[in-house]
């Protein structure tokens, strides 16, 4: 829990701060890349619908969902050119995502 302090005519108030969402938090960002339920879920209540990675087995099923993964990694290969210094580091958020969409 963060606490800030602040003063009062009286005396001085402990307060609590708001959290940031859980997306944009460790709990919830998959460690393996991409967030994990509890980051699309806190996206939702925002009003963003976003959906969970879809692998190559996946895509084979459904073309819809071949079409997702074709886009995503069109787009992140975008990325990889706009950001070459995390396309070098296999541990950046973006590689980690695109192994989890099989690019």
């Amino acid at each position: 829990m963060i606490t800030n302090y602040l003063p009062v005519l009286v005396g001085w108030e402990k307060t609590k701060m708001a959290k940031s969402e859980a997306w944009t938090r460790k709990e919830g960002q998959n460690p393996e890349g991409g967030l994990n339920a509890k980051g699309r879920a806190s996206l939702k209540a925002k009003g963003q619908n976003i959906k969970p990675p879809v692998s190559k087995e996946q895509a084979k099923k459904s073309p819809k969902s071949a079409a997702r993964r074709k886009s995503y990694c069109a787009r992140s290969a975008g990325q990889a050119k706009d950001f070459p210094k995390a396309a070098k580091d296999p541990n950046s958020r973006l590689n980690k995502a695109r192994r989890k969409w099989d690019c």
